[in-house]
């Protein structure tokens, strides 16, 4: 059952051990469904897409603020808010596409994970997925005993070792700065850049994970007191989702840039572990050995924060909590099936971001409405300028996936 940790509202804690909520959040951003889109990205179109991912990181970055917000304000969790404003046919039809959601999160993270496994150690993919699942359960155990900080601090390592797995390639051979500003200009090259765009924005702006930033910030600070305490904490908050944001967007633009420089026109890259031998032969043994290992710790970090964002939506949906071991099968076995029939891993970690990046509005409509509404803000309600970016968020998503689904059709 997920805890509920409250914390002292006084203002004088020092702002650094206020952090980490964000950083939890963050590794949705940096997961492996995040290395199959973005190398997809780089490999077979260069530098194109580079401003797909900035644009998806601020996006992120203003979802993960608003979520928090919400959490600390009210002290309840988006998916509790959304169940009380639901009737019960709506709120069971809301929970339907959320675990649909949950179960293409974890497809992407076990898919990851056993991939890593296998780049390291030869296992075989299905052992692997089964693995990654066990131990990220093992992780998830941490925070589900109430060790919320604790939880915050594995995780947090696990990101610097995903940060420094990554960013070692980048790091060893950087492209031309020309080259990357290219593709800062917003264009597309046909309906594949499109998809891969659309891939990127479901990997980035991922909906489980605004479900869970609310939780994640209620359930380590609990409901500051209205006033000063509150107005402080909102700005921790905003330090800690900045901070966050910046390294998850360092890393998801290395992977990008990565590709652009030494896998673009090289065969085999259209996979991560061709991907990886491509790396290995353009860098060395050594980088490819990080690349495999951030790659493993993004799996086990994701799969387990996606375990808990699974949790926290079924608990809010459908009040009411499950075992953890149901809670963990109930999106775990789809991604062990697909290891099973022996499916593309990559091309399933792709099509599962496309699908994360159908369910966004799902996510945020709701968000956006809530954080705009007085009766449940109070004070703390939504700017009219952050409102109106929160809606042209939603928005550019939805026509990106209307837009997807006629080229997919029609192609």
């Amino acid at each position: 059952m997920l805890t509920e940790t409250r914390a002292p509202s006084r203002s004088s804690r020092p702002t650094w051990s206020l952090l980490g909520p964000a950083f939890v959040a963050a590794i949705a951003y940096v997961d492996p469904g995040n290395v199959a889109a973005n190398i997809s990205a780089g490999a077979k179109f260069g530098f194109l897409l580079v401003w797909v991912i900035l644009l998806a990181n601020v996006m992120a970055g203003l979802v993960q603020y608003l979520s928090a917000k919400l959490g600390l304000t009210t002290g309840r969790s988006l998916p509790e808010l959304v169940a009380e404003n639901c009737r019960t046919p709506t709120r069971l039809a809301f929970w339907v596409q959320a675990e649909m959601v949950a179960v293409a999160t974890d497809l992407a993270e076990v898919v990851g994970g056993a991939i890593a496994l296998q780049l390291l150690f030869g296992l075989p993919m299905l052992v692997g997925g089964v693995i990654t699942g066990v131990v990220s359960m093992c992780l998830l155990s941490v925070q589900n005993r109430g060790s919320q900080r604790a939880f915050e601090r594995i995780i947090a390592g696990l990101l610097m070792i995903i940060t420094i797995g990554f960013l070692t390639s980048l790091i060893v051979d950087p492209p031309a700065p020309s080259a990357v500003l290219g593709g800062v200009v917003p264009h597309f090259a046909g309906p594949e850049s499109l998809l891969l765009a659309t891939a990127i924005l479901g990997a980035t702006v991922m909906p489980h994970v605004v479900y869970l930033h609310s939780g994640l910030a209620r359930d380590r600070h609990g409901k500051p007191e209205t006033g000063a305490p509150l107005r402080h904490m909102l700005r921790v908050t905003r330090f800690d989702v900045g901070l966050a944001m910046v390294v998850a967007g360092a890393v998801n633009l290395s992977m990008l840039l990565v590709a652009a420089t030494h896998l673009q026109g090289v065969e085999g890259t259209d996979t991560i572990a061709g991907a990886h031998a491509a790396v290995g032969n353009a860098l060395g043994p050594a980088v490819a050995l990080c690349f495999a290992i951030g790659l493993l710790a993004s799996g086990l970090a994701s799969s387990s924060v996606g375990a808990y964002a699974g949790a926290m939506i079924m608990q809010g949906l459908l009040n009411r909590s499950y075992p953890l071991l149901l809670r963990r099968a109930v999106t775990v076995i789809p991604a062990l099936v697909v290891l099973a029939i022996g499916f593309d891993p990559t091309r399933a970690l792709v099509i599962s971001q496309v699908v994360l990046s159908f369910g966004i509005p799902f996510a945020l409509i709701p968000l956006v409405r809530l954080t705009s509404n007085r009766a449940v803000m109070g004070e703390n309600i939504n700017h009219r300028i952050v409102t109106t970016l929160g809606w042209a968020v939603a928005v550019l998503i939805s026509v990106l996936n209307v837009v997807l689904i006629y080229l997919t059709v029609t192609g």
